[in-house]
């Protein structure tokens, strides 16, 4: 079986679920399978506890329902209790928007892959000194290829990924620029499509990304 880092680095992109219901992730989820997505982030909702929870309803139905062929991660991941509420749903990776020692430390004492969120060099450093495996960089289309490009020259070590504004016609560049892989929301996980049961769409903007 391939550990979760594997599968985030050899597939390069991970789906962002934001305010799917969870009724309609399996469906979701086989369409972003069937186009070649396998890593999928179900996020939470700061405003609602209605929401995370739904969040992580959905996060069980994927693992009862897809087993090992889907790396499911929690996002939006901004407390200790998100961790752990997350992990016993069975989410293998936290991802968050900040960097916050606590929530980096509970993920790794539970065996779990930790991706918090970044934006210049020295919260970079910082976070993958607290344990962080791979740092986001949020929001990336704001900071753009060239600041990719300047920051990865010095941070080698570190794994980036780039998350915000990201669409099939932009996710090479960023690869290129130096991240290992990008996270990518609406653009690809698109609410209208899904409402409207359109998972032959969500299929179809899955293969999009040639990554």
């Amino acid at each position: 079986m391939k550990s979760t880092i594997d599968m985030i680095v050899e597939n390069k992109l991970v789906a962002i679920s934001r305010g799917i219901s969870s009724d309609k992730m399996i469906n979701t989820v086989q369409a972003l399978k069937d186009g070649g997505i396998v890593c999928i982030e179900v996020t939470f909702s700061a405003k609602s506890e209605e929401i995370s929870r739904d969040t992580l309803k959905a996060i069980s139905m994927i693992k009862e329902y897809f087993g090992d062929d889907i790396a499911v991660g929690a996002g939006t991941v901004l407390t200790v209790d998100n961790v752990r509420q997350a992990a016993d749903a069975g989410a293998q990776y936290m991802i968050s928007p900040n960097i916050n020692e606590e929530v980096i430390k509970e993920t790794k004492r539970l065996g779990l892959v930790s991706i918090p969120g970044a934006f210049t060099p020295t919260e970079v450093i910082n976070a993958y000194n607290m344990g962080a495996d791979i740092v986001k960089l949020f929001p990336a289309a704001v900071l753009g290829v060239e600041y990719i490009k300047a920051i990865t020259g010095p941070i080698t070590h570190i794994p980036l990924t780039a998350v915000g504004g990201i669409h099939a016609g932009n996710a090479n560049d960023f690869i290129r620029a130096g991240c290992i892989g990008v996270s990518v929301g609406g653009n690809l996980v698109n609410k209208k499509l899904i409402d409207a049961g359109d998972f032959e769409a969500i299929k179809k903007l899955a293969q999009e990304y040639k990554l």
